[in-house]
């Protein structure tokens, strides 16, 4: 019998959609960095899951992009903690990826189905 591989029903998140996915659920409110990455396995179904490796990283670039901000904050539980939050600049820039991200969806549903597209 084989055994289930741990992330056999992983999907791989394209480059650059991880910091979409970062913009977006940071426009619904400041978040902590692990918060971010439960929203994202939540409101994805539980299919996509962000690793730290790749979630920090990520949130470093968008900071250094001016695209969020962040300061430390304590918790109810007396724990130190990165609150993270969406810059006036990072909110034009979610609306320009999603933009991109709807013509990429558009494009590849294209691709995928031709005989659709014909005339």
């Amino acid at each position: 019998m084989l055994k289930k591989e741990k992330y056999q029903d992983r999907i791989e998140l394209l480059q650059g959609t991880l910091d979409l996915l970062i913009l977006q659920t940071l426009q619904w409110g400041p978040q902590h960095g692990y918060g971010i990455s439960q929203a994202i396995r939540a409101n994805s179904g539980e299919v996509l899951r962000v690793d730290t490796g790749s979630l920090y990283p990520a949130l470093h670039r968008l900071e250094r992009q001016e695209w969020i901000s962040s300061e430390w904050t304590i918790s109810e539980n007396k724990q130190r903690t990165k609150v993270y939050r969406l810059t006036a600049a990072g909110k034009k820039q979610l609306l320009s990826e999603r933009s991109q991200w709807a013509k990429f969806v558009e494009a590849m549903t294209s691709a995928m189905n031709p005989s659709k597209n014909r005339v």
